[in-house]
């Protein structure tokens, strides 16, 4: 009777923190749904902005490499002013393009956050990855941050760094 005991806590255990997972997991951003007409882009201050990310990074030597998941923030910091964004290009260590992930402006409400994961199986990036964004808000509104949180663990080992965006 306590073997069988035993056995119900531990299923509804692991039941529970199935249910954990599935709360925390966050759906990708459907850009189709923020798109933003390009009337309300015209009048705007544009400029553009470099992002490095790393999908991979090198240890012991340059013969063997790490993976890594990517985090790519993308943070409109003003409390009143919308801003848009015209291009979120992902290039990898070469200068290649990988994926566009804007077809059409969107927007980026005030105090949002928007992202994208590169997952951690995915080394298309490389060593030298970086983005380019495009992007649009009024002459005084303050610039958009753009931010990667690159994560790897391995049994009890963790790395993590970030890198921040500049204006170019």
């Amino acid at each position: 009777m306590k073997l069988l005991a035993c056995f119900i806590v531990f299923i509804l255990f692991f039941a529970s923190c199935d249910e954990q997972r599935r709360k925390n997991f966050i759906e990708p951003v459907n850009w189709e749904e923020r798109r933003a007409s390009e009337e309300r882009i015209a009048d705007l201050k544009q400029a553009s902005s470099y992002l490095s990310v790393y999908s991979e990074i090198y240890q012991f030597s340059d013969r063997q490499t790490y993976d890594l998941t990517a985090t790519i923030s993308m943070r409109n910091i003003s409390s009143t002013d919308t801003m848009f964004l015209m291009k979120a290009d992902y290039y990898n260590t070469h200068g290649d393009l990988i994926r566009s992930y804007i077809q059409k402006p969107v927007y980026i409400k005030p105090m949002e956050t928007i992202e994208v994961v590169i997952g951690q199986e995915d080394k298309e990036g490389g060593t030298g990855a970086n983005f380019i964004f495009d992007w649009a808000t009024t002459p005084t509104a303050h610039a958009p941050v753009f931010e990667a949180v690159m994560i790897s663990t391995s049994g009890q080992q963790g790395l993590s760094f970030t890198t921040q965006g500049i204006e170019r």
